[in-house]
């Protein structure tokens, strides 16, 4: 227990912040001062860690702060808070499960929760809070309280007790639930001024995914709907729902080169700012070497790029990129290149789209880059979601001004090719490759089968990836069956060679 400054409450009906810089864009400033919350959530949800968060940003702010525990010792407490290098200093902790309980003399004979009365423990409470005369207060847990109340309507009645009695004293106030109830507890919805629901769902492979919701907050805006958040060392990190319409700007829309002048004039021009193009086809057909010219391109005229891999290793990527004679390292170490390798068993979408925008309004890129998407579809509960995720993610990094490459593998090498998941209509722009046999070797086509933006080629083109990067070549005009899976080529226009193909235009 530490020694407390004299501190300064805020004015009763302004917002405080919980700490959380996540957690008060979805309140839209932070909490109304003064109030009752409650924070429910299964055990290991976060709740503790939260409240934490929220004593410790008012002891920042010179504020008096109260932890009210009857599940938790402060050895606990310190030793938690030790885990993610905080220390609880300045923030008063009050037990009501201490050796004082156990002393013949004490009032209590033993402080259990199944043993004292409720109304001597709220009794505590308030002897304490007047004491201290704390800005705010943390209350773990209601579950003990309600054991103690055994009635429901004994157990509401000291609520609204307490909740009278905080507010007149200008105390801001968070009341931990751990759910444990059969019922839920409804009626505490009906009396809080907000309620903030934490929970977490174990996957059978990776980490479990962890959300934040929003179940009611009187008198304030807020963004509903789930939010996926973090626990690392540090506390907690909340990504809020992206919602794409609040972010707007102006930009530039002039379409810009690839760096291959014959793929700029099957794309009707090169790739234009503010929109999507969807690199599909099969594995191994050239989609991420293509991506990384066009990435490579945008450097050289000294934009910031951004690319995330989820499938390839990064050693691996850069040792291909400098044997195609596209060196990233420089790029890399002027800092106008970060490229993150994602484990998408460990990463939730919430957190991933908080990566882009931390990317596009803190590094300044304007050029992104996702690598693959059959990867990132495992990151999800269910493909519905997402394409939602994605919908939201795309129409923001078009708002912003983005160019924006996709890569999408398909099922299969020759013949029947099948998506994992159907984003065609999300994407501003499609670029389709396929295998085909010529003259007894394997080739690449690729053509242009959508574009929102640009009067495209509608032709197929050959594809080549050697030493000098990738080259693309004449419209083959005899070339049939690319859009059936089992394209043949029947013409008579030549092929690029070996040797033409490590020339570089």
């Amino acid at each position: 227990m530490s020694e407390l400054g004299p501190g300064t409450a805020p004015a009763i009906g302004t917002r405080v912040s919980t700490g959380i810089a996540g957690l008060d864009d979805i309140l839209g400033g932070g909490l109304t001062s003064s109030r009752l919350y409650l924070l429910e959530g299964t055990p290991g949800t976060g709740k503790t860690t939260l409240a934490l968060h929220f004593l410790r940003e008012g002891h920042d702010r010179g504020e008096r702060t109260l932890y009210v525990t009857l599940s938790e010792t402060a050895d606990e407490l310190t030793a938690a808070a030790a885990t993610h290098g905080w220390s609880l200093d300045g923030i008063e902790v009050y037990e009501l499960v201490n050796d004082l309980g156990l002393d013949p003399d004490s009032e209590q004979s033993i402080l259990h929760p199944s043993e004292i009365e409720l109304g001597e423990t709220v009794t505590e409470v308030i002897a304490r809070v007047e004491a201290v005369k704390p800005a705010r207060v943390v209350f773990d847990s209601l579950s003990e309280l309600r054991l103690l109340a055994q009635s429901p309507l004994r157990y509401r009645r000291q609520i609204l007790a307490l909740k009278q009695f905080f507010a007149k004293r200008a105390c801001t106030v968070l009341m931990l639930d751990d759910r444990t109830s059969e019922t839920g507890d409804v009626q505490l919805h009906s009396i809080a001024h907000g309620v903030i629901s934490l929970d977490q769902a174990p996957r059978e492979f990776g980490a479990e995914r962890r959300r934040l919701r929003i179940v009611k907050m009187r008198g304030i805006k807020f963004r509903g709907g789930f939010h996926d958040l973090s626990i690392e060392t540090g506390g907690i990190q909340v990504f809020p729902r992206l919602i794409a319409a609040e972010h707007r700007a102006d930009f530039d829309s002039r379409g810009k080169s690839t760096g291959s002048p014959e793929l700029d004039l099957l794309l009707g021009g090169g790739l234009v700012p503010g929109t999507n193009t969807l690199l599909i086809g099969p594995s191994g057909v050239g989609k991420t070497t293509t991506g990384i010219a066009c990435m490579l391109a945008a450097l050289e005229r000294g934009e910031t790029a951004t690319y995330y891999l989820f499938d390839e290793g990064l050693a691996t990527l850069l040792a291909r990129a400098v044997m195609l004679g596209m060196d990233l390292a420089p790029h890399m170490e002027a800092g106008r290149l970060t490229i993150t390798q994602i484990d998408p068993a460990e990463l939730s979408p919430g957190e991933f789209a908080a990566m882009v925008r931390s990317a596009v309004e803190e590094r300044g890129s304007t050029f992104v880059g996702v690598d693959s998407l059959n990867a990132y579809l495992h990151a999800m509960p269910g493909e519905e979601f997402l394409v939602l995720q994605m919908h939201e993610l795309l129409s923001y990094l078009n708002q912003k001004g983005v160019t924006t490459l996709l890569v999408l593998g398909q099922h299969g090498i020759l013949g029947e090719v099948r998506s994992d998941v159907d984003l065609s209509y999300l994407s501003d722009c499609i670029v389709l490759f396929r295998f085909f046999e010529a003259k007894g070797e394997v080739r690449t086509a690729l053509s242009v089968v959508k574009s929102r933006v640009n009067a495209h080629e509608r032709t197929i083109r050959e594809l080549r990836l050697g030493a000098g990067g990738l080259r693309v070549g004449e419209a083959l005009s005899d070339f049939e069956g690319v859009l059936t899976g089992l394209p043949a080529y029947h013409g008579r226009v030549a092929m690029l060679s070996g040797a033409s193909a490590l020339k570089v235009e």
